[in-house]
């Protein structure tokens, strides 16, 4: 069963997994609507999913800014003709001792990770509401929502409250048919992981590269992630076969945590 003519929005979408998912979700027959703040990265992804046939639009946003993630929700159904996906993908990490881990690390993490997933739920159900359907919601946690990891303590705590939201959130929209999940990745070889590894040699000592590689190693099926297998989670997410799913935050990592 198919996404065909369905509207998704994907947040985060310039690079990495959120690219990878709104590729995916156009390769599966979705028309998807692009926020992010990188005007640049935007375009890029956007004439990749226009070679695809599939209509797609973009919208420059921090999803930290609430009134920015509602305008955004509306430019989509404006632009595109609906709503029905919502995939909260925007995300930043940090890397930093819980010892030595600062006010200001703590609020903007916060406010990217939790509270622009917090917004984009909001927006989502309320316009789901408006025009009257069911929707899909899906929310950005990790393998670090999951089991806490050392040097990543407030990261984890970011992502342990999307799962927190997701469960909360499903049980409060299910009655207006609003399935609420989160896709929980491993080690994925984007940008992110790059700015991770170099923060933990920075930590360490250890050299450019070892940490990632030390990761790659603990994976059980031998080989680091990439986008495509996170989005083949998320599009069975955003699609009918997960319609009696709810409230799940299901891991996509090789073999790293086993839950």
């Amino acid at each position: 069963m198919s996404i065909t003519g369905k509207v998704a929005v994907v947040t985060g979408a310039g690079q990495g997994i959120g690219r990878g998912i709104a590729l995916r979700l156009a390769r599966d027959g979705a028309d998807i609507a692009l926020i992010d703040i990188n005007q640049d990265k935007l375009a890029s992804v956007t004439l990749e999913i226009q070679a695809l046939g599939r209509k797609a639009t973009s919208f420059v946003a921090d999803v930290s800014d609430r009134a920015l993630v509602y305008a955004a929700i509306d430019h989509a159904e404006a632009k595109l003709g609906g709503f029905d996906i919502m995939v909260n993908n925007a995300g930043i990490a940090q890397v930093q001792a819980i010892l030595d881990v600062t006010p200001e690390e703590v609020e903007r993490i916060f406010r990217i990770n939790v509270q622009g997933v917090l917004w984009g739920i909001q927006a989502a159900a309320k316009k789901f509401k408006a025009l009257g359907h069911k929707g899909k919601i899906i929310n950005a946690s990790s393998i670090a929502g999951h089991d806490g990891f050392a040097l990543l303590g407030v990261y984890s705590a970011t992502k342990f409250a999307i799962r927190g939201l997701t469960q909360a959130a499903a049980r409060e929209l299910a009655s207006d048919g609003i399935t609420v999940n989160a896709y929980c990745p491993g080690v994925v070889g984007t940008d992110m992981w790059v700015e991770i590894d170099k923060r933990m040699a920075d930590i360490t000592g250890a050299p450019i590269g070892e940490t990632y590689k030390k990761y790659v190693l603990g994976i059980a099926l031998g080989r680091a992630e990439t986008p495509d297998d996170v989005a083949a989670l998320v599009s069975f997410l955003a699609g009918p076969d997960s319609d009696y799913m709810t409230g799940q935050a299901p891991l996509i990592d090789g073999g790293m945590v086993y839950r």
